[in-house]
């Protein structure tokens, strides 16, 4: 499987992103940490490095024979990864032996299991051969001896092999994760599968792998990719047609009630069994946070917590911990500003609008104050039971107000365009060394993790939100959900339902990660050694979930949600302006909400 460049999210409006390919990976060009010697199994490397090794062996000593099993499997494994449909023909053409005893061979293998066979025309008579989940599954295992015995020959000891012999393997919730299966039978969705998208890593990864999980799902996909604000007005725009454009359709987190009240999306229990889902193995927050009052709407596709990114080399030579606290933010903010020298002490969402208005409800709730009044439940407050009449802002209270004048603590600390820095700009400075820390979601961090040219490479450590007084560390979780929409054709909705199971299951969502996606939205992906060996973050975010700070009510998706986010980065980015005080910004924010929450979305 080629291993293509990761594109830039939203290419169109931010430029180029220097990402690394994400083949540094897999070659171990980036690890963990600095001790870390390995960076993850990669199976289409050990298929072509056998396919050549079988090339050699066969031509170099003669009398020689070819091994018509491993040429057939490997081949059949090798267009796997490639996204190249394999017929009968080209399997005996692979197998380097002539066509009576190729066909035999071809046989025996299918018959033990190794080869499942999809039909391609309606007839039956013309099948395409995919590996079964036993092949997957044995070549998986396969890979990883082939990949210590090498190191071991070699003399590159790593990390990966002593676990080996130390019981990583067979330790429980350690199990490796197979490689995705082709589906039994492929999808008959005329045009191909349709999946509107935001133009963020984790999707351009999808992009990336497009081929083969056409092969996978059996039919072509075309995928549509929007910045934030352009993805909301497309899905509300489809809404209103008489027949859904798309398929699958990703839904930022706060858009959940918003959507569910216009009928944009549908409820997944009318169209398929949840527990094909197997909903336990999702981070808690991210599965909840695909319900409607207790209804759920959508898989997670991704569950990428908002963190603290700190240069972990400057805080020690400085004797400094990590940042807890936002007092510990702005006092070493302003230890490591230094701007005649062209370094900042912090980067945030600072630009007008939604970029603004995601940042202040996330730092209201470092200061323990949900924008609207939700009640107190264990681990924070209650984003559960939203569907209500009675629902109040909450944008004009004291603890608000703390959350206002630390931003305008931070504007002192940061760089100089700080008020036009939105989601992906506030991490380039970071990366590149002139920023000691940044506010950013888990899928940014490809910025630097995957480009060892960057200062921040190797030397980022992550945390929590700092909290302010009286308040507990949370990372406000952020991402997407995959939703069917509701005007989608019924005759479209069986095959879709399969795509969204295989899209979102286990196997799929790491082989993103070990494309480059810094997104795990389940517990099993977050565990696998492979995907935990590639970044700290995956481990991080699991300990996370578990401790309970992984939390979506910091932006309940109530559906004025939008419309206040809105409100919220217009009025603070005044404030920071210097336009109004920070009392004012608040109050006239408040009266806004206020009249928000008295209109109904239908």
């Amino acid at each position: 499987m080629k291993k293509p460049a990761i594109p830039t999210p939203d290419q169109h409006k931010s430029g180029a992103m220097h990402y690394q390919s994400a083949e540094n990976i897999h070659n171990g060009h980036h690890t963990a940490d600095s001790s870390a010697a390995s960076a993850g199994l990669d199976m289409p490397q050990i298929v072509g490095f056998l396919q050549e090794l079988l090339t050699e062996l066969d031509s170099a000593i003669e009398p020689g024979a070819p091994n018509p099993y491993m040429n057939m499997l490997l081949h059949l494994l090798d267009s796997h990864f490639e996204g190249r449909v394999v017929s009968p023909s080209s399997m005996v053409a692979s197998s380097g032996v002539p066509y009576a005893t190729s066909t035999r061979k071809l046989a025996e293998i299918t018959d033990a299991g190794l080869i499942e066979q999809r039909a391609r025309t309606k007839t039956g008579k013309t099948f395409s051969l995919h590996p079964s989940p036993k092949l997957l599954s044995l070549f998986h295992q396969l890979s990883s001896r082939i990949d210590r015995i090498a190191r071991e020959r070699y003399g590159q000891t790593s990390a990966a092999s002593t676990d080996y012999y130390f019981g990583e393997s067979y330790q429980p919730g350690q199990a490796t994760i197979p490689p995705p299966r082709a589906l039994r039978q492929a999808l008959k969705l005329p045009g191909g599968l349709r999946i509107l998208v935001h133009g963020d890593p984790t999707f351009m990864v999808m992009e990336n792998l497009k081929r083969q999980f056409e092969q996978m799902i059996g039919t072509d996909i075309v995928q549509r990719a929007f910045s934030i604000d352009r993805l909301r007005e497309e899905s509300l725009r489809n809404a209103d047609r008489a027949k859904s454009r798309y398929d699958l359709i990703a839904v930022d987190l706060p858009w959940v009630g918003e959507f569910v009240k216009k009928g944009v999306i549908r409820p997944l229990h009318d169209v398929m069994d949840i527990n094909r889902l197997d909903p336990s193995d999702f981070h808690t927050a991210g599965w909840r946070a695909a319900h409607w009052e207790g209804v759920p709407y959508g898989v997670p596709s991704q569950t990428t917590p908002e963190l603290m990114f700190y240069r972990r080399d400057w805080f020690s030579r400085a004797g400094l911990q990590a940042p807890k606290t936002t007092d510990d933010v702005i006092a070493a903010a302003r230890q490591f500003h230094e701007p005649q020298h062209g370094r900042y002490g912090v980067a945030w969402n600072g630009a007008r609008g939604t970029a603004l208005g995601h940042t202040f409800m996330m730092t209201c709730a470092d200061f323990g104050q949900p924008v609207i009044d939700m009640g107190a439940i264990a681990g924070g407050y209650d984003a559960d039971h939203l569907d209500r009449d009675d629902l109040r802002p909450m944008l004009d209270s004291d603890r608000a107000l703390a959350a206002a004048e630390y931003l305008m603590e931070l504007l002192d600390y940061s760089p100089p365009d700080i008020l036009s820095m939105s989601w992906y700009e506030r991490v380039r400075p970071y990366a590149a060394g002139r920023v000691a820390m940044a506010y950013g979601y888990t899928l940014l961090a490809p910025y630097f993790e995957l480009d060892d040219t960057c200062p921040a490479h190797g030397n980022t450590g992550y945390v929590p939100h700092p909290h302010g007084p009286n308040a507990a560390p949370i990372a406000p979780v952020g991402g997407y959900v995959l939703c069917i929409p509701a005007n989608l054709p019924d005759d479209r909705i069986p095959d879709t339902v399969e795509a969204l199971v295989a899209f979102t299951s286990p196997a799929a969502q790491k082989l993103y990660a070990l494309e480059g996606s810094r997104t795990a939205p389940r517990y099993s992906v977050g565990s696998d050694p492979d995907v935990r060996r590639l970044s700290p973050i995956f481990e991080l975010v699991d300990q996370m979930s578990w401790r309970d700070e992984l939390q979506f009510w910091p932006r309940p998706p109530i559906p004025q949600i939008s419309d206040i986010i809105s409100v919220c980065g217009t009025e603070l980015h005044d404030m920071l302006r210097g336009i109004v005080t920070p009392r004012q910004a608040l109050a006239r924010a408040q009266a806004q909400a206020e009249q928000l929450l008295r209109q109904s979305v239908t």
